[in-house]
Formats: C-alpha cells, structure tokens, sequence
C-alpha cells in the first residue's frame, strides 16, 4: 500500500511538470506569418499529449504491477497475522490458566499459612500444659522422691533454656516428665522403693533405702543406725529423717524397709506433729522473744497489780452506813439532843459515820456551818479513796504504747535483717516479728486488766461516796425540819 500511494504521487508529480506553460498574450502577428506560428504550436502540443499519454500507460503499468505485487504479498502477510493471532489467543489461554493456577497457589498458601499457625498454636498450647504439668508435677512430688526424678526434671529446666534446641526436642525432654509421672502413678498403687540420701539429725547426710506409700515415706540407713519418717525441713533441699521414739515402731519400719513385711508405722499428721512439736517453747522462752520492752511492760503490771490489791483492801473494810442506825441518828437529831446524837453516829462506823458524827457535834449551830463540816468530812474521804487510782488509769494506758513501741523496735530490727540477708528466708526475719508480736499481746494483756480493775474500783468508791452523801443529806434535812418546828 506504501508502495502504491508513492507511485501515484510520482505520477502527479510528472504530470505537472510537463504540462506546458500558457504563453502570454502577444500582438497579433503579420498575416503573412500567422499560419506557420499556428502549426508550429499545434505541433508542440501533440509531442506533449503523446508523452504525457505515454508516461501514463507507463505509470498505469507500473499501478497494475505494484497492485500485483501487493497483491502477492498482501496474502502471505494476512496468513502470517493470522498465525500470529492464533499464537496471541493461546498465549492469553495460557496466561488465563497460569493467572488461575497462581491464584489456586496462593489460596493454597494462604490456607497453608494459616494451617500452619492453628498448629503452631496447638504446639504452644501443649507445651503450656506440658510446662504446667512439669511444675505441678514436681511441686506434688514428696522430698524424697525429687532424688528419685531429678534427672527428668532438670533435663526438661535445661531444654527450656537452651535456645538452640529444637521443638521436637524440647518436646521429648517433656515427654520424658510425663512418662516419669505416669511410672509414678503405677508405683503408687502398691508403694515404691528406691535409693537415696537423707539428713540424719546430726546433719549427717547418710545413704539408704525409701518406701513411699502414699504421702508418706520412711527412710532408713544402710548401717540401720538411722530408721524414721522422711520429712522436708525448713531451709533444706534434701528429706529430713525424723527418728521414731517408740522401740516397736522402729522395729516395724525397719523390718518394713527391708522388704521382710510387717507393718507400716504411718504418722497420720504427715508430719505436722513433729513440726509443731519443733516450735513449742516455754513461757519464760516466749517472753524473751519480746525483747526488752517486755521489761518495763511487766513493771507496769506489778505495780498496777500492787496498787490494786492495797486499794481493794482498803475499800473491803469499809464499814457501810446501816439503815437502822442512820434512822436512829435521824431521831435523835429531832430531839435535838447533841450528846445523843453524837453516841448514835458513834456507832455507824466508817467514813459516813465520822461525818455524821462531825454533823452531830456542831448541832445547835447554824446549819451552814454543819453543812460545810460534812462536806469537808467528804471530801477528805474521797481523796484518801481515789487515790492511787489514776496511777493503776495510767499503767492502763502506758502498757499498750510500751507494746506499740516495742512493735515499731521489732519491725526495725526486722528491716535491718532484710537490708542484710533479703527475704528469701523467713526463719531469720522470725526474731524481729516475734518482738513486735509479743510486745503487742502482752501490752494488751497488762492494759485490759488494768482498765478493767481501774473501773471496778473507781465505781465501788463512787458508791461509799454516793452513800455518804445519801447519809449527809437526809442529816441535813432532818436538821431543817427540827429548826422549823
């Protein structure tokens, strides 16, 4: 087609050029000349058309030459496109099922992924419960039997720490516990036997034989010096053999431990006898504990416990006012006779009786004055019974504060041992809490009795007071009935 469009352009091309110019106008020539001038042109102009009409059959020829040739060409090159678009729709074929295989793929590695990660978080999980298992099953374990376990226990400690191992190992180092456990279960049933070492009570560590039945274990020393019950002491990572008292039960177990049969000596406390047993302590060991606030706090006591005693004795002799006599009295003040009235406050005794009886030696005077000598009486009476009594009011009240402060001394020496030795061992923080807990209970020991007592006989001379007064004014009123008649 290029070729064809560049051969017509050709052709115009020469077309043009050779198209003969149009002359310009000119004079009319000589009419002798005329004739020849119109022959020569008529001449030139059929040499021109007969050129132009030959270039043209040749450009035609050309035309019809190019045409062929396009022509010739023109199918070679449509079956070629053909082939071509043929190739192109089995390419995008192949492109549609390799896209289609690829997202297949990727769906597959999606699904892969996350079948992989539900996995893995099912690996987690079992080794969760299998890291749960491994402490729960040694922290079951009687402190007997750790000897017996060790190795399984501390491989698997090992193998969590170890980065480098592989899942499938750390996997079998926790198997091996739970095999170890399940052996433990079926020794169980019937009791098991093993090797091992105990601390004797001399801190001797000595080899021999365990039986385990159950929670209980007995130990005994292949020299057979050492025969008792397997227990965990506090502070110590190895059994603790606690001797049996008893000739028959020593013999028991021993003959036990040998395998020769008999029967087995089970202590049903688990142990919690003996402990209890290791901490008990005299009266005399518990108050040393409280260190030397306990001092002053017993001080308190005593002296407390002293003044209440001379207190009580004073007011349990007291001599309390009779009714009858103070009747008689009251008779013989309505005579107004002063010599009979002082014999009859003679014999009412005690402080209301020294206080009539002042009343009754001023009969006849104004009965101001009588008044103020009773109530003098009174008052000497309630000094001479309230007194010592704030001091029993104060021990009260300082024993608790002694207590407190041997509290605060005790939490102190209780830091002080932390600062030094941290707290991973309670038995040497002990000391400091026994202090500040003695301390406290005693001083609510001595403070709860002492108020109490301070009560008692605050209200017992509260009442010789209330009944002296009762005396002193029916005297006094008697005394104003007389002087108005």
């Amino acid at each position: 087609m290029i070729r064809i469009a560049s051969a017509v352009l050709v052709l115009a091309a020469c077309a043009a050029a050779q198209q003969p110019q149009t002359p310009p106008p000119a004079a009319a020539p000589a009419v002798q000349g005329g004739d020849k001038a119109q022959g020569g042109d008529k001449a030139t102009f059929e040499q021109v058309a007969a050129s132009t009409r030959k270039q043209l059959e040749e450009s035609v020829a050309e035309l019809a030459k190019l045409r062929d040739g396009v022509t010739a060409e023109k199918i070679p090159l449509a079956q070629e496109l053909r082939k071509l678009e043929d190739g192109l729709l089995a390419v995008r074929g192949d492109l549609a099922k390799a896209t289609r295989a690829l997202d297949g793929r990727a769906l597959d590695l999606s699904n892969l992924k996350g079948e992989i990660d539900k996995r893995r978080d099912q690996v987690n999980y079992l080794s969760n419960l299998l890291a749960d298992h491994g402490r729960n099953f040694e922290s079951r374990l009687h402190i007997a039997e750790l000897q017996r376990y060790d190795a399984p226990l501390d491989a698997v400690k090992l193998a969590r720490e170890n980065t480098k191992l592989t899942e499938a190992e750390l996997f079998a180092a926790e198997m091996a516990v739970v095999d170890a456990s399940f052996d433990r279960v079926a020794d169980a049933l019937g009791g098991s036997r093993f090797e091992g070492k105990a601390v004797d009570p001399t801190g001797t560590v000595s080899d021999g034989t365990f039986v385990v039945v159950g929670p209980a274990a007995l130990f005994r020393s292949k020299d057979g010096l050492q025969v008792g019950t397997a227990e965990q002491r506090l502070g110590s990572l190895e059994p603790t053999v606690v001797p049996f008292t008893g000739l028959e039960d020593r013999a028991a177990a021993a003959q036990f431990l040998l395998g020769s049969g008999g029967a087995f000596p089970m202590d049903p406390t688990l142990g919690n006898a003996h402990k209890i047993a290791a901490i008990e302590e005299t009266w005399v060991q518990h108050v040393l504990k409280g260190g030397p606030v306990m001092w002053p706090i017993f001080a308190l006591a005593g002296a407390a416990l002293l003044v209440v005693l001379l207190k009580w004795l004073s007011m349990a002799f007291i001599r309390r006012p009779s009714r009858k006599l103070v009747a008689n009295l009251l008779e013989a003040v309505k005579g107004g006779n002063r010599a009979d009235a002082i014999e009859e406050a003679g014999t009412i005794g005690g402080p209301a009786g020294a206080m009539l009886q002042a009343g009754a030696e001023h009969l006849g005077e104004p009965r101001e004055l009588v008044e103020e000598v009773m109530f003098e009486k009174m008052l000497s009476t309630k000094l001479r019974l309230n007194g010592w009594l704030p001091f029993v009011a104060i021990c009260a009240t300082s024993a608790p504060l002694l207590g407190l402060l041997g509290t605060v001394t005790g939490i102190m020496n209780t830091f002080s041992l932390m600062t030094v030795f941290g707290t991973g061992d309670p038995k040497t923080l002990s000391s400091g809490i026994s202090e500040a807990l003695i301390t406290t209970e005693y001083g609510l020991i001595v403070a709860i009795p002492s108020l109490l007592l301070h009560a008692f006989l605050s209200r017992r001379a509260r009442r010789v007071l209330d009944e002296m007064e009762q005396a002193a004014i029916a005297f006094l009123n008697q005394l104003r009935k007389s002087e108005a008649v």
